[in-house]
């Protein structure tokens, strides 16, 4: 019965979203046009693609756990809950967040940046 009781208390860790009031990152665009496109989608993830030009943003929102990779890099002011920095992403670079994170970014350098997103469900 004990066994019963851990399966039951994991998959309410895992398959809980946190609720939010701001959109996802499919949902938030820039400036009332859309960055991000789904790929793919099933049962245990959702992969975005996100594309943003010189002078492209995303507006703030509110990304689930997720793995992040970069198919071509870029210069980006980044604004979150610690504050405003500007980071130079390198094509290839790859990072995974654990818990819910909210930000808003601004390609603030002179070439289009991509990114692809695959959200844990």
């Amino acid at each position: 019965m004990r066994h019963f009781f851990y399966f039951i208390i994991i998959f309410l860790i895992f398959s809980c979203k946190q609720k939010t009031t701001l959109p996802d990152p499919l949902q938030a665009g820039w400036q009332g046009e859309s960055v991000c496109e789904m790929i793919h989608e099933d049962k245990h993830v959702r992969v975005l693609k996100c594309t943003f030009a010189p002078g492209v943003g995303h507006e703030k929102h509110e990304h689930q756990p997720h793995f992040g990779y970069t198919l071509k890099g870029g210069t980006f002011k980044i604004k979150d809950t610690s504050g405003t920095k500007t980071v130079h992403v390198k094509t290839g670079t790859s990072w995974s967040k654990d818990k819910v994170t909210q930000h808003e970014v601004l390609n603030v350098g002179d070439s289009t940046s991509v990114y692809l997103i695959i959200e844990y469900k």
